[in-house]
């Protein structure tokens, strides 16, 4: 069973990127499970926000325990994927809980009828050594969309939807998210099993751009696709701005800064955010080939904007 994992900053683009992908006949997926960040934790510190510091573990984490959150998350995936309450106890251990739960995926994939299952948790992005660990043959598709239309597709959703768990935080802090989504994006270039795919470019390129994906994850580029994603990859109620991106049909979307940036703020993002150029130059490189890590002006985990 072959195992992908779709991850990037919130609004680039990684629900379009599933839709699209779950077309295909060969791939099985569902919505958001947050499993990692669940089990993992410390999601705040991992992106480098402002005072955050690694969670207080007691000591039944510190010995490799999950919690309890993370055991109900599991058994409710293990619910909502096989109809049924999990037959053994839910292990307590972190790292059997993980394997369990790779072991659930491949099992419904194989259920489906589907030889590679597709998993898309934006935040995923900060818990790609753990997954790598687990499951070293994964592959990673990144994700990136330009800076500014990543803050202003944010500010919009926010403004229309109000959701302050997901979204709220304001500029500075997204910006600073951001700058660390592309800090761990430039570590992964050229490796073997990462894949950097830019927005703009499967909007602009499509067929190009699906070759290249298709060839990085060895899928037929030709095989017969459904006219629309047939698979349930979001719960609507709980996530409506994901209404335009749910059926894989890839177009434009409609510009946003202008409207909702004026001058000042524009030549803000423009001096803060890290370079989206340098970075999509960097990718250009021969994936087979270890590239040297960028040199953009911030620390790998902080971010630095200031």
């Amino acid at each position: 069973m072959r195992r992908t994992f779709i991850v990037g900053c919130p609004r680039s683009g990684t629900t379009i990127v599933q839709a699209l992908l779950a077309r295909h006949p060969a791939i099985y997926t569902l919505p958001e499970t947050a499993i990692f960040e669940h089990l993992y934790g410390d999601l705040e510190w991992r992106w480098g926000d402002a005072l955050a510091e690694p969670a207080r573990r007691r000591w039944r984490q510190r010995l490799g325990f999950s919690r309890r959150h993370a055991r109900e998350t599991f058994a409710a995936l293990h619910r909502q994927l096989t109809g049924r309450t999990p037959s053994a106890r839910v292990p307590l251990q972190v790292s059997t809980l993980a394997r369990r739960f790779i072991a659930l995926m491949d099992r419904s994939a194989a259920a489906a009828g589907r030889s590679m299952w597709l998993e898309k948790t934006p935040n995923h992005l900060l818990y790609i050594p753990e997954i790598e660990a687990l499951a070293p043959n994964a592959h990673f598709v990144h994700v990136v969309r330009r800076g500014a239309d990543v803050l202003a597709s944010l500010t919009d959703v926010y403004l229309r939807f109000g959701n302050d768990a997901a979204f709220g935080g304001g500029v500075v802090h997204w910006a600073r998210r951001w700058n660390r989504a592309m800090a761990i994006h430039a570590q992964h270039v050229g490796r073997a099993n990462h894949h950097l795919l830019f927005l703009e470019d499967l909007v602009h390129q499509p067929e190009l751009e699906w070759g290249r994906l298709c060839a990085f994850l060895d899928l037929p580029a030709d095989a017969p696709m459904d006219n629309a994603c047939q698979q349930t990859i979001a719960n609507l109620n709980h996530e409506p701005w994901k209404l335009s991106a749910i059926h894989g049909q890839v177009r434009e979307a409609d510009p946003k800064v202008d409207g909702l940036f004026g001058p000042k703020m524009q030549r803000w993002l423009q001096s803060h955010l890290a370079s989206y150029e340098e970075l999509r130059a960097q990718s250009t490189v021969d994936q087979t080939r270890t590239a040297p890590r960028l040199h953009l002006a911030y620390d790998a985990r902080t971010a630095g904007v200031r």
